[in-house]
């Protein structure tokens, strides 16, 4: 599970609420904009964001006025739990511990207000040469419709290009959100049959739920899977 605009999850209404991203959990707040996640796991709406790949003044600032997007740190750890659980209670991401979070910290993107205040938050995670995924995508409730989770797309997608990848995947409840970066339903099998046998090594959630793997089936139910080629 893995976006919440809004928490993520649903759309963005304007902006979601939830989160997006299989495997992670985001969201004391809202989701992307519209009011959902990307990640798959139960949810409704929530609230996060995300950005496409802006550059500003300097790499990092995005298109929104007021709203900058960083690298995570490790001192955002327990922000991020604290975000998301509320999305982790509602299904609508999947939970984390601490180390797995602390693991995966230099693959989070933060976004702060104007004050450096923490308000929204996205990942990327790389599962093969050519494809990543956009996880753990949610924005704080108090700032939905800000074009938060926006900014924030657009800096995985930024980052995403300069790792050289051209595609990304996102399971969610947020469609029309993410419908408005480009991304499309996508067909259940998105890699070669020899790709699909390594990747199912992986201890991953987030790779497993990619995988439609039968344990992790009751994660995924009523999300969409979601492509876009960059």
């Amino acid at each position: 599970m893995g976006t919440d605009v809004g928490a993520q999850r649903p759309g963005e209404g304007a902006e979601s609420g939830g989160g997006a991203g299989s495997g992670g959990g985001a969201g004391s707040g809202g989701g992307a904009e519209s009011g959902g996640g990307a990640e798959s796991g139960g949810g409704a709406e929530s609230g996060g964001g995300a950005e496409r790949g802006p550059r500003g003044a300097e790499r990092g600032t995005a298109k929104r006025p007021g709203v900058t997007v960083r690298r995570a740190r490790t001192s955002d750890v327990p922000w991020i739990q604290k975000l998301t659980e509320p999305l982790v209670q509602e299904r609508v991401l999947l939970g984390k511990d601490s180390v797995v979070l602390y693991e995966a910290v230099q693959e989070f993107r933060i976004a702060v207000d104007e004050q450096g205040t923490p308000i929204g938050c996205g990942a990327l995670h790389v599962f093969w040469e050519d494809l990543g995924e956009v996880r753990t995508l949610a924005v704080d409730r108090e700032h939905l419709g800000r074009g938060v989770g926006h900014a924030l797309l657009e800096r995985i997608e930024e980052d995403a290009r300069e790792l050289g990848l051209s595609r990304l995947f996102c399971l969610t409840f947020e469609v029309s959100f993410f419908e408005r970066h480009d991304f499309t339903a996508s067909p259940l099998s998105l890699v070669a049959p020899e790709v699909y046998m390594e990747l199912v090594r992986s201890p991953d959630e987030g790779v497993a739920e990619f995988l439609d793997l039968a344990r992790v089936k009751p994660n995924t139910l009523g999300n969409t899977r979601m492509l876009k080629h960059l």
